[in-house]
């Protein structure tokens, strides 16, 4: 079939079916040869931003919840302690805290040689011996509440018996003042030998109880359920040990400062009575 138009009298080519079917023959193939090429060319440039987009946005999510657990996992250590601790253990380790802390500053402030030797005293003393006022001296000695003076006062109250005996009791008297100190001192390590003791105890708690849930379950437990336990038996472990390792310090210190005051009470009260070594009985 033939088609023709006629445009202003002048008639034109007609179009065959047969030329329509070519023209149309090379559209399509124009398109399938240059779709690829333009599909690898406009379709990442069409696509990239809105990926790039989604890829910011899931950065974005990761970086909040990264965020979000580092604050949590910053601010809930000590929540972590108290509740893996419990109630009892932390009325337990408070009142050792506390006990501890009372002990060590009543000591620290009570071993001094200021406290227990006073430069005063001695000089004081010493001037009514110079003088022969012996009766001052033993009335400055006896109203003094350090360890020299109570070791001086002990020693003037026995003079008239004789000098010996007046040593005799000055070593008696030290060796009380000397206990007392020593008495004071124990009390930081008792809780030195507590607070591990006490630790011990949690820990032996702590794994009773994941047995327990181990034992009590058809099935294998799951870790968070038997972390409760062992956690517990950690932490109790690791107060006691932050309790008992400046304790145990601490009494070591206050021990061997103990020897040297005693050596230093012994040396100084010897020195001044020694001027009625060779006086007899009065």
């Amino acid at each position: 079939m033939e088609l023709g138009l006629q445009a202003g009298g002048v008639m034109v080519r007609p179009w065959t079916a047969a030329v329509l079917r070519g023209w149309i023959a090379r559209v399509l193939l124009v398109v399938g040869t240059c779709g690829p090429w333009m599909a690898a060319t406009i379709a990442p440039t069409v696509l990239a931003p809105a990926a790039a987009v989604a890829q910011a946005d899931d950065a974005a999510a990761d970086d909040a919840a990264a965020d979000e657990a580092s604050e949590e996992d910053g601010t809930s250590y000590l929540a972590f302690l108290a509740q893996a601790l419990g109630i009892k253990y932390i009325i337990v380790f408070l009142l050792l805290s506390f006990g501890l802390v009372a002990l060590l500053v009543m000591c620290f402030l009570q071993f001094r040689k200021t406290v227990l030797l006073p430069p005063d005293l001695s000089q004081q003393f010493e001037q009514h011996l110079e003088n022969k006022e012996y009766q001052q001296a033993f009335e400055l000695a006896k109203g003094s509440d350090s360890y020299l003076g109570r070791v001086l006062a002990a020693g003037m109250g026995k003079l008239q018996s004789g000098y010996a005996a007046a040593v005799e009791a000055m070593q008696g008297a030290q060796g009380e003042e000397a206990m007392k100190l020593e008495h004071k001192i124990s009390y930081v390590s008792l809780v030195g030998a507590l607070a591990p003791m006490f630790g011990l105890l949690g820990t032996v708690d702590g794994m009773v109880a994941a047995f327990m849930k181990i034992a009590g379950s058809d099935t294998a437990p799951k870790p968070s359920e038997l972390a409760v336990g062992i956690s517990q038996a950690l932490v109790t472990t690791l107060i006691g040990l932050w309790l008992a390792i400046p304790a145990i310090a601490a009494y070591a210190l206050l021990k061997n400062w103990l020897q040297k005051f005693n050596m230093d009470v012994e040396d100084e009260s010897g020195r001044l009575m020694s001027r009625f070594q060779n006086m007899g009985k009065k």
